[in-house]
């Protein structure tokens, strides 16, 4: 009796070899397991785009009838197959040769329905193989292969228990997916653990890759258990889906809720005659009518709030104008009352916070005093000029706490935007008002202490110049109706005490510098350093570490060598950085080591708490050759003595100069040159300069350097190597030079000074003009060194080389004599 399979395989086997499909009539036996010779197996491929399929597996495909005919010429009687192996994705840089995975299955085609243009093939999954070779002919591939027997190791328990998973999964699934039933009943009939792992397969969001992984498992135990996993990941993930879509969902329903209650007791509340309809709206008004703002404000105010009401709920405007209505109120409008400013309070509060900065003092001071003559009305703005570290920040604390007014900060370093300073206008979306109206809003009061930080660090963009937006906010004469794009209404900022601070006037555009009141502070002394470490760094540090003076000492040796070679900076950042440094240490020893108390650090444990010293200062040598010279420069952590080298070489009078050098010192050197070829001829008689040239050089030669100082150092430098006389180690100098000869004040000489008797230098020839900056060196660096004024070049030859050539006659030099001398 033959079956209803036998009979469907009969009726396609007939249908085929009606077509003349079939091509070769082999009659053997073949067994279950199709175990034929190597490459004797030989079944075309069939390739479907992104699709692996397990064993156990039914597949129905449409085909197009060229591909269908040309891929089952040679399919037989007996072994009715074609081979399902995917075809890899080639790289970017591999070309486009096609290339398959070693391991596929074979399908058994089980019927074949002719249609108009096409075929419907229904497959099932045969058998696992690997692909031993791959043969191409007219661009149709065929596959040698051999049968794969998978180890089946699942026993009946653990069948039955990955069952139950994979049913539960399953069903959770449908349950959150419409109308999915139809497709998950019949896998959850299924009782044979490996036809519902094949029927599930295909249902795993995964990579291909992955799939071909599992697939390539010759475990079924291993790949049931992996796809079971699977499986249940991805009930998780549907799960944590649909409860996001839900409360999505749940937040939408009830926003639409809320909206129609607000219009039906907008209705109720019309029926009613209930004019105040809505209590925040009330509230506004009442709010507006009892800040007594000032009537140009109250007027824009109360328009907004008519807008409102006219809008409605949920308006798109509504929060925009809530926002700007909040602001407008919590801004401070009235002048606070006048308060006596006591003066004697003021010194001792800047005392207290600050050592030294006898002159800012002062001037301070000074502007306090003004202040409370005018009744306390705004004049003059501060800006705080210095180095890093200095304490410019913290004097505007200091001043606020002493005239008990709130500070506020505004850090404008790296502001780029103009509207950081105006706000933005309300039509742009998100707009705030800008930071100076944000500072009045915290401060709460009409007269703060505000201290704007890093002027010196605007930089323009296409979105404006923060700098011209200040010009309105610190001009004494403007700031009183200053405009702020988000207020749209004059605001008065004639009470507030501004304070500016920046590192250098230099990046500072002129219009804005010229309305504020500049105050340097200089670089601390060693001398100052100690103190301030003493009174004020100590101790704060001490706190922020959670010690006391009972559990930590440090003496004043250490003290002075942290500031000598472990910093070097004019403010005192870095010292308190390796004060703290100690202070951890110093806690590591309390809690690690229980030491006795107090922890007393001397100089000598510098070198195991800090490391190696950091910094260093040149040291002046005994003697000098001819050509060297010793200048005195200016930089942003303090001064510093400077070597100026000098050497004559075969050439043509022609000069060349080394040392990272900028272009006022390079036309400082060529003016040095024109200078001793017209003025000083006699110092030229005994040699042979026309045929030499001159090089230059500034040691540290990769620092830049560049400023109006050197002019005299390189003058007294080619003197010296043209007439062979050494200059005496002991002498610095500074200034600039003219073409005729006079020589020009410079700055920052509080710095230099102080770095020269640093480095133990004991006379400084300094311009005429320049002596009275003498009077901000401190006292004991004046005490230890001889200051000669400078008029002219002649000056200064004579004081660093003995050379004497009076202006009115060229006398002849015995350089011999001058030179033994």
């Amino acid at each position: 009796m033959t079956s209803e399979n036998d009979n469907k395989t009969l009726s396609f086997t007939q249908n085929l070899r009606e077509k003349g499909l079939i091509i070769s009539d082999i009659t053997a036996n073949m067994e279950n397991t199709l175990d034929v010779k190597e490459n004797k197996n030989e079944l075309p491929i069939l390739l479907i785009p992104n699709t692996i399929l397990l064993p156990h597996t039914d597949i129905t495909i449409p085909l197009d009838k060229f591909h269908t005919e040309n891929m089952l010429k040679n399919v037989n009687e007996e072994n009715q197959g074609i081979i399902l192996t995917p075809k890899k994705i080639p790289a970017k840089d591999e070309g486009n040769e096609v290339e398959f995975y070693d391991i596929g299955v074979i399908l058994e085609v089980k019927s074949l329905d002719e249609e108009p243009e096409q075929y419907m093939l229904e497959l099932k999954v045969k058998d696992k193989i690997t692909v031993n070779k791959v043969i191409e002919t007219d661009g149709f591939y065929n596959a040698q292969y051999e049968i794969i027997h998978e180890e089946n190791n699942i026993t009946p328990e653990e069948s039955e228990k990955i069952n139950k998973e994979i049913n539960e999964a399953i069903q959770t699934i449908s349950n959150l997916i419409p109308n999915s039933e139809v497709y998950s009943q019949p896998i959850i009939e299924k009782t044979d653990l490996q036809e519902k792992i094949a029927e599930v397969f295909p249902y795993l969001r995964v990579p291909i890759k992955r799939k071909q992984e599992l697939l390539e498992l010759n475990s079924s135990k291993l790949r049931a258990l992996q796809v079971t996993q699977l499986l249940l990941e991805q009930k998780e993930a549907m799960i944590i889906q649909m409860e996001i879509a839900k409360k999505l969902n749940k937040n939408m329903s009830e926003s639409h809720k809320q909206t129609l209650l607000r219009e039906q007791m907008k209705m109720i509340q019309e029926e009613l005659n209930m004019t105040e309809n809505n209590e925040s709206k009330k509230t506004y008004r009442e709010r507006i009518k009892e800040a007594n703002l000032p009537e140009e404000v109250e007027k824009v105010a109360l328009e907004e709030v008519n807008k409102l009401e006219r809008q409605g709920q949920n308006n798109s405007e509504e929060n925009i104008i809530r926002n700007y209505l909040d602001t407008i109120l919590q801004l401070p409008w009235h002048k606070e009352d006048k308060q006596d400013i006591d003066i004697i309070k003021a010194k001792e509060q800047l005392d207290l916070d600050h050592y030294g900065l006898k002159k800012v003092k002062e001037r301070i001071i000074q502007h306090l005093t003004v202040l409370k003559m005018k009744n306390e009305k705004q004049g003059s703005i501060l800006l705080f000029v210095g180095p890093p570290g200095t304490g410019k920040t913290s004097l505007g604390r200091s001043i606020a706490t002493a005239l008990d007014r709130p500070y506020i900060r505004a850090s404008l370093g790296g502001v780029k935007d103009e509207s950081e300073i105006r706000g933005h206008r309300r039509t742009y979306l998100g707009a705030l008002p800008g930071r100076i109206i944000t500072g009045m809003k915290k401060a709460g009061k009409t007269n703060p202490v505000f201290v704007l930080d890093e002027i010196d660090k605007t930089t323009a963009s296409i979105n404006g110049n923060p700098t011209s937006a200040l010009l309105e906010v610190l001009d004494p004469e403007q700031n009183s109706t200053f405009s702020d794009h988000y207020l749209e209404v004059p605001y008065d900022l004639s009470d507030v005490f501004f304070i500016g601070t920046a590192n250098s006037l230099h990046d500072i555009p002129g219009p804005l510098r010229d309305r504020l009141e500049i105050i340097e502070l200089d670089s601390y002394t060693n001398l100052e350093k100690q103190h301030i470490a003493k009174e004020h760094l100590i101790g704060e540090v001490l706190e922020e570490h959670g010690l006391t003076t009972d559990d930590l000492e440090i003496t004043d040796d250490a003290i002075n060598t942290i500031i000598e070679k472990y910093t070097r900076e004019a403010g005192v950042r870095g010292l308190k950085r390796q004060i703290a440094a100690i202070a951890r240490k110093t806690t590591e020893k309390i809690v690690v080591d229980d030491i006795k108390r107090p922890y007393v650090v001397t100089e000598d444990m510098l070198y195991d708490i800090l490391g190696h010293e950091t910094t260093h200062y040149d040291m002046v040598p005994e003697k000098n050759p001819a050509g060297v010279v010793t200048g005195l420069a200016w930089t942003p952590i303090g001064g510093d003595i400077l070597y100026v080298e000098a050497i004559m070489l075969p050439g043509e009078e022609k000069l060349q100069l080394t040392g990272q050098l900028g272009d006022v010192m390079k036309e400082s050197a060529q003016i040095a040159q024109s200078l001793i070829k017209s003025r000083f001829g006699p110092l030229l008689k005994d040699t042979d300069f026309e045929n030499k040239d001159i090089h230059i050089h500034f040691p540290e030669g990769a620092i830049p350097k560049d400023g109006p100082s050197a002019g005299v150092t390189l003058v007294t430098t080619m003197a010296s190597l043209i007439t062979n006389i050494p200059v005496d180690s002991t002498i610095a100098m500074t200034g600039e030079i003219s073409l005729q000869g006079k020589v020009l004040p410079v700055g920052g000489i509080k710095e230099k000074v102080i770095a020269a008797h640093r480095s133990g230098i004991k006379t400084i020839l300094l311009p005429e003009k320049n002596m009275k900056n003498l009077d901000d060196v401190p006292e004991e660096v004046k005490n230890e060194i001889t200051f000669k004024p400078m008029k002219t070049v002649d000056d200064v030859l004579y004081e660093a080389l003995g050379l004497k050539l009076p202006e009115s006659e060229i006398l002849d030099i015995n350089l011999d004599a001058l030179r033994n001398s």
